[in-house]
């Protein structure tokens, strides 16, 4: 049967669905982006605060700002806003649950004034985003505010009818303000490090240009807290809905799939009140930094570890990396041996388990997680998840040849552009092509592909490294079989 709010009590035993009234729900969430992340982390959270009886009035309303957005407005629109989650764990079982907590969707080029007097409503007290990094509008280089962008030069010319989300977010504060209701808190939800303080800082760059009184009302009054977020959300294949259909019963138009695991820990700083979900495990802190330190240098920097090389084996999903002992030796390793020694520790948190859970969940068969998403942008993930753990191990005298090893694959996998099997590997990068030249000069010059500033700094300077580097790289390019390599200098 087709998803929708009349046919779910005609459900499955098995497909656990809201046991809440939804037409009593009322939305205090707008939430920018509403994509299969969201969807899995912000929107379930929700979901099973209000399955205990809680925060009827903090339903989301999904906003798109783009017009790629209007195939899930359609979607679900066509299912009153529900949608299925199937969350597969490592030993082949599956849950089946459907979400309730999106009460509506608006797409804002449709109505742009629809779109800013939901913002600007009184009932609207927290505003969510989950529009990657490049949705935040700085030069990755300079983290300088990108004014060039179209939509920028709109904005600040014709405030009232906005392009952007900064457009979008500063007029609806300004409504509020001219009519004396307090500010909503902008949450972001995107996997940035200090997120929250990045979104303030251009929000400020943006608005001091448009609009220099709201600047300071924004800098006094409008929370811009900083979250670390975390459950890896592949994207959901036509498998999955066959899936839902075959085992379920489910005619769902956009389902979502992920793993058990799910953290969410934000800082306790809040314009206009929040949600209880700390009762359903979401972790309010005074300061995000650690966790995001922990993640980033661990689950982010682990899933690069073992991405890059295994796509020069030609392996095509993480799990696949996992299921070879090599692979998952090597990234235990570099957990153990040159992660952990430079992160501090925690209060109260167990690092080794955590640890042994990401082990777990980089292994569950059930996530394919392709090594072509995982190895993608590798150069605006590189220099912030890995490298600083390399400079930090040049510093103190610590191990880095796990770092080293992954950073010699990069330039391999970057210069041949092909697996081992002879396959074109799927690069997607938005450098790809600089990385390539860079990459390609090194048969004449084994250091050129550090050579590139805005990505290494000054670790061309490092002797230490460039010998570790060299050593390796020439071996990866004389063997050419990177699995065996890794077996034999590292003993695995």
């Amino acid at each position: 049967m087709e998803l929708q709010q009349e046919s779910i009590k005609d459900l499955k035993q098995d497909v656990l669905r809201p046991n809440y009234d939804r037409s009593n729900l009322k939305t205090g969430v707008v939430h920018i982006g509403v994509g299969g992340f969201h969807r899995s982390h912000q929107a379930f959270y929700l979901h099973r605060l209000m399955q205990v009886g809680k925060a009827f009035d903090w339903a989301i309303c999904g906003l798109g700002l783009r017009e790629e957005d209007r195939g899930m407005l359609k979607d679900l629109k066509q299912q009153d806003g529900l949608y299925t989650l199937l969350t597969q764990h490592p030993d082949g079982k599956n849950d089946c649950e459907v979400i309730g907590s999106m009460k509506e969707m608006l797409l804002a080029p449709d109505d742009p004034q629809a779109a800013i007097a939901k913002l600007a409503h009184p009932d609207t007290r927290i505003v969510g985003l989950t529009i990657t990094e490049g949705g935040y509008n700085f030069n990755p280089t300079t983290g300088h505010f990108d004014f060039s962008n179209p939509d920028i030069v709109h904005d600040l010319t014709q405030p009232a009818v906005p392009k952007s989300v900064y457009g979008y977010l500063v007029e609806a504060l300004r409504r509020r303000k001219r009519n004396g209701i307090r500010p909503f808190t902008v949450l972001s939800c995107d996997n940035i490090q200090g997120n929250g303080s990045v979104l303030r800082r251009m929000t400020l760059a943006f608005v001091l240009k448009q609009d220099p009184d709201m600047a300071k009302y924004i800098a006094d009054h409008v929370s811009f807290p900083n979250s670390m977020v975390d459950r890896i959300t592949p994207v959901t294949s036509p498998e999955i809905k066959e899936v839902l259909e075959r085992g379920y019963g489910i005619v769902d138009r956009r389902p979502v799939v992920c793993e058990p695991f799910i953290q969410w820990v934000v800082e306790d700083d809040f314009s206009n009140g929040r949600p209880e979900l700390g009762e359903v495990g979401v972790q309010f802190v005074n300061n995000v930094a650690p966790y995001e330190l922990m993640k980033i240098r661990l689950l982010n920097a682990g899933h690069s570890v073992i991405g890059i090389p295994g796509a020069i084996s030609g392996l095509p999903t993480i799990d696949a990396c996992m299921q070879d002992g090599i692979f998952k030796r090597f990234l235990r390793r570099f957990l153990d041996e040159e992660a952990t020694p430079v992160l501090g520790k925690i209060q109260g948190f167990d690092m080794e388990g955590y640890k042994d859970d990401l082990m777990v969940r980089f292994a569950n068969p059930n996530i394919k997680d392709n090594v072509s998403r995982i190895c993608s942008q590798s150069s605006a993930k590189l220099p912030k998840f890995l490298i600083p753990t390399l400079r930090i191990n040049l510093a103190y005298e610590g191990s880095i040849r796990f770092a080293t090893f992954v950073l010699a694959a990069w330039c391999y996998y970057s210069d041949v552009g092909k697996d081992e099997k002879g396959r074109s590997l799927e690069i997607i990068d938005d450098n790809k092509e600089t990385l390539h030249l860079a990459a390609w000069e090194t048969k004449t010059n084994l250091t050129a592909f550090l050579e590139q500033p805005e990505l290494f700094g000054d670790l061309t300077e490092n002797v230490r490294f460039v010998k570790e580097y060299v050593s390796i790289l020439v071996q990866i390019y004389e063997q050419g079989d990177i699995r065996s390599l890794m077996k034999d200098l590292f003993c695995l």
